[in-house]
């Protein structure tokens, strides 16, 4: 690279960024550090009261904030977000699919054996995490591929590594989002241009609000038996802590990482590595 500086590795100032599931535990965390290394940001979710205080927040940070409504399960709509992004802000550089979760009823216990898991909450869990991801990927990614140059971030799981227990529905969905972004990288820069990027992360275990009483008793703040086996089995015997994603973002969205495309990169503390032997 003839204008290599690596003065500029990180440099992600003055970039636009929409993100799906700002509202999340990670999602946030993301959005309040990208803000601050000036990046302009759309947040996004369903409803605005979830996300019009993560945007003031940026903003009282001296950062550069939109709270845009979007359902990432409506095209129109994510076609009516991206209309405004640009008449506000400009070209949207880099989109960031944090949009995801799962429902209790695709998820299997003593009393929900799997052959009775009800159809309505296995494809809940199948559309927003895969189609939620799809959907904005269409939209936005179209705009990039317009332009030739974009980026493009994912969300995958360790569940998409390691199938765990009880979460067939939102593990089968994960292991999917691997797949299409490994599908998608090599899409757009066959067919569009090679400046297109498309990567994931691969979070692995981290307490937020859809999962902080499967892993700690509320009553006591212990851990669950669930919990403590996730423990045993990282090595670095803890949970993540949300701000610790944000390196491997940064890294995957800056000119740092222009030869990277259709990589999933775990975060984890290890526990993708760890065999129990």
């Amino acid at each position: 690279m003839a204008d290599f500086d690596p003065q500029k590795l990180f440099d992600l100032k003055g970039k636009v960024a929409f993100m799906t599931g700002a509202s999340g535990v990670l999602g946030s965390a993301v959005a309040k550090a990208l803000g601050a290394l000036g990046v302009k940001m759309v947040v996004t979710a369903r409803r605005k009261e979830k996300i019009e205080g993560l945007a003031e927040e940026i903003r009282g940070a001296g950062g550069t904030a939109l709270a845009v409504p979007t359902d990432v399960m409506d095209k129109a709509n994510l076609e009516q977000s991206l209309a405004t992004v640009q008449k506000e802000l400009g070209p949207v550089d880099f989109l960031l699919n944090f949009a995801g979760g799962n429902h209790p009823d695709a998820t299997t216990n003593p009393e929900k054996l799997f052959w009775n898991l009800p159809r309505e909450a296995l494809s809940y869990a199948f559309d927003l995490n895969l189609l939620g991801t799809i959907l904005p990927c269409q939209v936005f990614g179209k705009a990039m591929a317009e332009r030739k140059q974009g980026c493009i971030l994912n969300v995958s799981s360790m569940a998409a590594y390691r199938p765990l227990t009880r979460a067939v529905a939102y593990a089968s969905a994960k292991a999917a989002i691997s797949n299409f972004t490994q599908w998608l990288a090599v899409h757009m820069a066959k067919e569009y241009s090679p400046a297109i990027r498309v990567n994931a992360i691969a979070p692995g275990f981290f307490l937020t609000e859809q999962n902080r009483y499967l892993l700690t008793d509320k009553a006591t703040g212990k851990r669950t038996p669930r919990g403590q086996s996730i423990i045993d089995s990282t090595p670095q015997a803890r949970y993540g802590e949300p701000e610790e994603i944000v390196g491997a973002v940064v890294w995957l969205l800056a000119p740092s990482s222009t030869f990277v495309t259709g990589v999933i990169v775990p975060i984890d503390g290890g526990f993708d590595a760890f065999s129990g032997v």
